[in-house]
């Protein structure tokens, strides 16, 4: 499956942005789908995933939504009141393990996008 990424871009502190992961190649639905971030000088992190509901890193919840629609191949993440600390290069990413895998880990997923810039001014 390739995985594109976009609507990254720059916005102030207290802001909102919606990335937009296309999918193509194979039957979206048959895979599991996640958010990862990495920073300046950082290593790459975990954000959220999706099979059927959400699950978010706790320094994201309550402040990102990631939803799929699948009639559309499209993945998304919503992210409101934005800090500065959210600036980084967001990936998505499409694991085909079972409902038994977290997804929070790198080595969990199998195909990635190329990612999409979040600057977050203060």
């Amino acid at each position: 499956v390739q995985l594109q990424a976009s609507g990254g871009g720059l916005v102030q502190a207290g802001g909102s942005l919606r990335l937009s992961c296309a999918a193509s190649g194979r039957t979206f639905t048959k895979y599991a789908m996640g958010w990862f971030r990495q920073a300046p000088g950082k290593e790459r992190e975990f954000v959220a995933t999706i099979r059927w509901s959400g699950v978010y890193s706790d320094s994201v919840k309550g402040r990102f939504t990631v939803s799929r629609d699948n009639a559309k191949n499209t993945l998304y993440l919503q992210m409101n009141d934005l800090k500065p600390e959210d600036t980084a290069v967001y990936y998505c990413a499409a694991s085909s393990r079972d409902f038994r895998s977290l997804l929070m880990r790198e080595g969990e997923y199998d195909y990635w996008g190329q990612g999409t810039k979040v600057t977050v001014s203060s």
